[in-house]
């Protein structure tokens, strides 16, 4: 059961790294100086690239863990499949993009699906 608990994090820090590559600006990294670190202005530079690196190797010792015990097709099938429903019920919820009633079908079904792996392994 643990290790099953370390994959459905995996999938949230997966979520959040995902997140983070989203909000990265290499650009404005590349212009802050060793000065303008710690300055209000250079959070939202640095917090998406801190983010990036936290949260991907989060990701990757709790993924490793789970796969320690539970067969590595069904947990990259569950891993990918959590993550991939809460990208979009945060993109739902968090930044208001639209969702059809097929797409709710479809994610239903991805859950029914991993329900079934985890009933059945």
């Amino acid at each position: 059961m643990r290790a099953w608990i370390y994959l459905i994090i995996a999938s949230i820090f997966e979520v959040a790294w995902i997140y983070s590559v989203k909000f990265m600006e290499f650009r404005k990294l590349l212009k802050i100086s060793i000065a303008d670190i710690f300055t209000k202005q250079s959070y939202h530079t640095i917090l998406p690239i801190l983010g990036y690196v936290v949260f991907g190797v989060g990701n990757i010792i709790l993924f490793s863990k789970a796969m320690k015990t539970i067969p590595a097709g069904i947990a990259y099938a569950t891993w990918m499949s959590v993550a991939l429903v809460f990208v979009k019920v945060t993109d739902v919820t968090i930044f208001k993009q639209p969702i059809t009633f097929l797409q709710v079908v479809f994610i239903l079904l991805i859950l029914i699906g991993v329900a079934g792996l985890k009933i059945y392994e």
